[in-house]
């Protein structure tokens, strides 16, 4: 039986969603720190490639220059970069999962060109991996790997964006049972404009069974050049321009049975194990797109003179590259963190076994949606604050400012927007409790009867990071109680509270992240002294990010707790919110000063 390699094999397998009601440690945490040499090698590579073969040709990928697009696809191929999923016997590499999302993190060097590969390369790909019969495999799989067809996924529809579930598209089975007919128009899809394949989604009838004739969401392959099937015109876009947008027209068009992926009425389940996948591959691009944007910044910044001396000598302008270091090493701590869980869940998995190891990466659908949001959102961030520094020349296009803050702002919608995203997080960890999968409920109870007898005690911790620690136990404690207060008010009902959902995700993601930020730093200060990351720096870097995190925590529970309750009943929680929630300030001027300096002294993001 062939399996994955667990990235740190004495860790421990951690299950999805227990960050919140456990302590992990940085042993059992994976951070770019604990990349093999092969794994370094490959973000070498890749990096190289991004650097010299993709960036110098900027001007004509966002001139919808496709050609070159195809071109760079195919000579991606053949460094390995686009077969990393693809199994061995269909003429791919089979790589763990942690080189795939380095793979993405490094080509993200020019937006569109990475939107384009990351298409082909993830969600266009992956569905054949996944459900695919053996023909289509064989058929399709060694193309798309060699870049000799490029894949595209086309779930959107104009009246059904976020609710992709129910879209206009039908596809009907014929008399003679030889193919189906489908008709419908697809939007907003990613390569559309020169894919080979297509996956569709449209509803069909279940031909059988209990619920035979319902109609329920359903998977197509459709080549291009399909009787009935064209490609609308180009969108014109705020940012990613040089990517091709285009919808789909399916009108009578005549799919082959044999080009049905997986079964009928089974393509929700596609659609959303291969977006749980897509989301953190959205994460590490977005991790890579800030560190290419940021190191522009740094670079500016130390050119640029005002008042006789270069702006990075400023203390506003460090305070901006100080925020933008620590978000690219919290996004590398949590993307990494992530991904090394799921490598190491599925290294017990029969590489064949498909239904598997979806279902393992299904258990990491919140830390996945975790990924999506908060990385697409501290790269907006990062984007911002470099248009600043470069100031009146990041408005102008001539400048590399101006197209990666129009780049950037697509992120917040793509596979999910980051409203559903949030609603997932929520909905995932209360359902989760409610069917004794996640012993969230015992943990809120727990906590309840605690705050409830009185002060809580805190847990005495000695070293650097001891404040940050205890700053993380109460921010974990804090997103019990007001999920506790929420479930007690709303009961089953509280899907339909939107922003109190959407409020305990903040308190959710904060958590997440403040813990992978911490336990990196924990790990790089645990290390031997000598070459490698500055222990003193990541420290840094964590004390600013929990810092800035309790207040998002903070903040958030006081709005979901104001929703909740009224009178005697909210001052008694305000109270209970004040004491699990005190703290001493930290010192974040000097904190970011220092970051700022170490940045700014090596020319570009560094630890």
């Amino acid at each position: 039986m062939a399996t994955m390699t667990a990235p740190i094999p004495t860790a421990k397998k951690i299950a999805g969603g227990a960050f919140l009601i456990s302590d992990a440690v940085p042993a059992d945490c994976f951070f770019p720190e604990d990349f093999t040499e092969e794994q370094k090698q490959i973000a070498e590579t890749t990096a190289k490639f991004a650097a010299n073969e993709i960036v110098p040709v900027s001007d004509a990928i966002e001139a919808k220059e496709f050609a070159v697009t195809r071109r760079l696809i195919k000579e991606a191929s053949e460094l390995g970069l686009t077969s990393v999923d693809i199994p061995e016997e269909y003429g791919g590499l089979e790589m763990d999962k942690v080189t795939s999302a380095i793979i993405a993190d490094n080509i993200a060097k020019q937006g569109s060109f990475s939107v384009a590969f990351s298409a082909h390369v993830g969600i266009g790909t992956l569905p054949i991996v996944w459900y695919g019969t053996e023909a289509q495999k064989k058929k399709y799989l060694p193309k798309l790997a060699s870049g000799e067809f490029i894949g595209a996924y086309a779930l959107s529809e104009s009246t059904s964006g976020s609710d992709a579930m129910n879209p206009r598209s039908r596809a009907v089975l014929s008399e003679d049972g030889t193919h189906y007919t489908i008709n419908g128009e697809k939007m907003w899809i990613t390569n559309g404009g020169f894919a080979d394949i297509y996956t569709v989604f449209a509803k069909c009838a279940i031909p059988d069974g209990e619920k035979a004739g319902e109609e329920k969401l359903t998977a197509f392959l459709v080549e291009r050049g399909t009787p009935g099937f064209s490609v609308g015109k180009e969108e014109h876009k705020l940012g990613i321009r040089g990517s091709s947008t285009c919808p789909l027209i399916l009108a009578d068009c005549k799919v082959p049975v044999e080009n049905l992926l997986g079964e009928v009425g089974k393509g929700s389940h596609i659609a959303f194990n291969v977006l749980n996948v897509g989301r953190f591959k959205l994460g590490a691009a977005a991790v890579g797109g800030a560190r290419e944007a940021f190191g522009h910044g740094i670079r500016y910044a130390k050119e640029r003179k005002a008042f006789g001396k270069s702006i990075s000598e400023f203390g506003l302008i460090q305070e901006k590259i100080a925020e933008c270091a620590v978000g690219i090493f919290a996004g590398e701590a949590l993307c990494y963190r992530t991904v090394g869980m799921i490598d190491q869940a599925l290294a017990d998995v029969d590489h064949k076994d498909t239904k598997a190891i979806q279902k393992q990466i299904e258990n990491y659908a919140v830390e996945c949606s975790i990924v999506k949001v908060w990385a697409s959102e501290m790269l907006d961030m990062v984007v911002d604050h470099v248009v600043q520094i470069y100031a009146g020349y990041g408005y102008v296009e001539e400048y590399p400012a101006e197209r990666a803050y129009r780049d950037a702002r697509i992120n917040r919608i793509f596979e999910g927007t980051n409203e559903i995203n949030r609603l997932i997080i929520t909905g995932w960890l209360m359902k989760s409790a409610m069917s004794g999968k996640l012993p969230l409920m015992q943990a809120i109870k727990t906590l309840m009867d605690e705050v409830m007898a009185g002060p809580v005690e805190k847990e005495e911790r000695e070293g650097a990071l001891a404040e940050e620690f205890g700053l993380l136990a109460s921010a974990k404690k804090l997103a019990l109680f007001v999920a506790g207060a929420a479930t007690q008010k709303y009961m089953a009902a509280i899907a339909d509270e939107q922003e109190v959902m959407a409020a305990i995700a903040d308190m959710i993601i904060q958590v997440f992240v403040m813990e992978s930020c911490i336990l990196r730093a924990e790990k790089i200060s645990s290390r031997k002294a000598g070459s490698g990351p500055n222990k003193d720096v990541a420290v840094a870097m964590a004390k600013i990010y929990a810092a800035g995190a309790m207040e998002v925590v903070e903040s958030s529970a006081k709005k979901v707790i104001a929703a909740v309750a009224e009178g005697d009943m909210l001052r008694t929680q305000l109270t209970i919110l004040r004491r699990l929630a005190k703290h001493d300030p930290a010192d974040t001027i000097g904190l970011k000063r220092m970051v700022a300096g170490h940045v700014i002294r090596a020319g570009r993001y560094s630890i």
